[in-house]
């Protein structure tokens, strides 16, 4: 309907064996200026899809987003994972086992690898799909 609520989204990602386009709603994050998509269920069929495929759409209504994404290292998820949990806590904190923005850095250190993070950037013409 073009209502996005608290920013969501919804994720397109091709299929890494099927080719068919799949769809899953996200909660998309902005820090510094930086946008990401963080996997609050771990390595989903979305995760495994958006590694092989790269690409993305991120569509609310009939806006369509276009985005290549990149997979974040785990040095660099505590302030990513403390900022999604800031924000998405209500909504996604059942799937971090009590563990929420307060947490001291070592703690969003140990869980890092249990939770993908993607830096998405718009998608350069040639990157973008045909339809």
């Amino acid at each position: 309907m073009g209502v996005s609520v608290y920013g969501s989204r919804v994720l397109y990602v091709k299929g890494r064996k099927s080719g068919e386009w799949r769809s899953t709603p996200v909660n998309p994050l902005t820090l510094d200026g930086t946008r990401y998509l963080v996997a609050p269920r771990g390595n989903t069929q979305w995760v495994r899809n958006l590694r092989v495929v790269g690409t993305g759409e991120l569509r609310v209504g009939r806006r369509v987003e276009q985005f290549r994404a990149t997979e974040i290292a785990d040095d660099a998820k505590p302030a990513i994972l403390r900022a999604y949990l800031k924000k998405w806590k209500f909504e996604v904190g059942v799937f971090f086992d009590g563990v929420d923005a307060k947490a001291p850095e070592a703690k969003l250190r140990e869980i890092a690898p249990g939770y993908p993070i993607f830096r998405i950037e718009p998608a350069t013409p040639d990157q973008a799909r045909v339809r």
